[in-house]
């Protein structure tokens, strides 16, 4: 598809990370740009005011003969009426990351996968990016510290973009430098093991060219299993790990993902020195262990995208080393049956890390409860370990927060779903 010939396009469910990230690319290129999400939020406002055209309902109304090009983000079924529509009248379709490859494969893509940390080591390297002079174009999975942005617009070759594994959606790129942060088995409604992610990564890697880069921790046995018999060049970058270099964001996982950030950066010749004096000021992401406020009883309240066990014992060991003499409160939100059913006594280890638990039903996201795991089983094997309480409501979890949480309370809010409200409302 020739993307110049492209003046008017339409994003169904806009208000998506990637989505709007895309959108922002389209609109920085003068194309007129329309798009519609169930209801508003913060990211279509923001996109409004920078010229997108918002649908706040999704009807097949939206969909007119001028649009060249709609885009479908992976969550969005094949019946759904706009998508209909724009078969209907003979406009070309592509999904989020078919146009996301249409878009990135024409630069020099740095592509960042892993089943963790991809977030982050992306933010990372584009602050890297940046401050070296590279002007590079990026897409982040989440809204940087730095600009509150979750797209780039650069003029140089580079393209730095956040690879997910979810449906081999990640096949779509064609990576010159390929990081891999780790390797786990996640996303378990669309694979079927470990076994399964392990072949989609070593898809991936096999596209990086003879003289390309992948960066990994070659000694890790999924990883390797990964890397094994691919052409381009492995770089590990367990020797880049520093664990005296002065950070503002905490924990292990975090410096671990600065070794592949700083990896990279040495790929492309930028000094070891400049590229930590950015991570020395990297402040994070939206939603990655984002410190929202204060309550009023003086309980620091941190917001978090934490939904898989390894994401949450993570996060959960960097608020120890932050505060370790402070009582660690997490109210977590369960993100999918499947996820929950698959990891359940993965979960029940991570949780046992805090102080005491406060766990709400759990996010359906895209599927249907065939195990019929609940959020109380999931209460009732914590409280084996540590105190543990299951809500039905946001309302009775804020309230019982503010009953509990005093100036020696960090409140933790973790899941992938709509729990980041609780942690506006506790600091409003």
């Amino acid at each position: 598809m020739d993307l110049t010939k492209i003046k008017k396009i339409h994003f169904i469910g806009i208000g998506g990370i990637g989505m709007s990230a895309l959108a922002r690319h389209f609109l920085a290129e003068g194309v007129t740009v329309s798009g519609s999400d169930r209801s508003p939020s913060p990211i279509t406002e923001a996109l409004e005011g920078e010229g997108v055209y918002f649908f706040a309902s999704q009807a097949k109304e939206n969909i007119t003969p001028n649009i060249d090009l709609v885009v479908y983000t992976e969550a969005m079924t094949q019946d759904h009426e706009e998508l209909v529509e724009a078969h209907v009248l003979g406009i070309k379709t592509r999904s989020y990351f078919e146009a996301l490859g249409l878009v990135a494969n024409g630069h020099y893509v740095i592509a960042i996968a892993g089943a963790h940390g991809k977030t982050t080591t992306t933010a990372m390297l584009i602050d890297i990016f940046e401050d070296a002079g590279l002007d590079p174009s990026a897409v982040v999975g989440s809204l940087r510290a730095r600009t509150g942005k979750n797209y780039r617009q650069g003029k140089s070759k580079y393209f730095i973009v956040e690879a997910c594994e979810y449906k081999r959606d990640f096949l779509h790129l064609e990576p010159d430098i390929l990081i891999l942060t780790n390797i786990e088995a996640e996303h378990l409604d669309y694979y079927k093991d470990l076994d399964d992610v392990i072949d989609a990564f070593h898809s991936l890697a096999a596209k990086v060219p003879e003289n390309g880069f992948i960066l990994c921790n070659p000694k890790d046995l999924a990883i390797k299993r990964v890397i094994e018999g691919v052409s381009a060049k492995i770089v590990d970058t367990t020797i880049f790990i520093d664990t005296l270099m002065p950070m503002k964001v905490p924990g292990l996982h975090n410096r671990l993902n600065a070794a592949q950030a700083l990896a990279c950066a040495a790929r492309v010749g930028i000094s070891e020195e400049a590229a930590k004096e950015t991570l020395a000021h990297f402040t994070g992401t939206w939603r990655r262990f984002e410190r929202k406020g204060t309550m009023s009883s003086g309980a620091l309240v941190y917001d978090d995208y934490g939904h898989h066990p390894t994401e949450i014992a993570a996060t959960l060991q960097g608020a120890r080393e932050l505060y370790p003499d402070k009582k660690i409160l997490l109210v977590y939100q369960p993100h999918m049956y499947s996820r929950t059913y698959a990891l359940f006594d993965d979960f029940v280890t991570a949780l046992s890390k805090a102080d005491e638990v406060f766990l709400l039903p759990i996010y359906a996201a895209r599927e249907e409860n065939v195990s019929g795991v609940t959020s109380m089983q999931l209460r009732d094997a914590v409280r084996k370990n540590i105190l543990a309480q299951s809500f039905e409501t946001f309302a009775e979890v804020v309230t019982e927060v503010k009953k509990q949480a005093d100036n020696n309370t960090v409140v933790l809010v973790m899941g992938a779903g709509d729990v980041y409200k609780i942690a506006e409302s506790l600091v409003a």
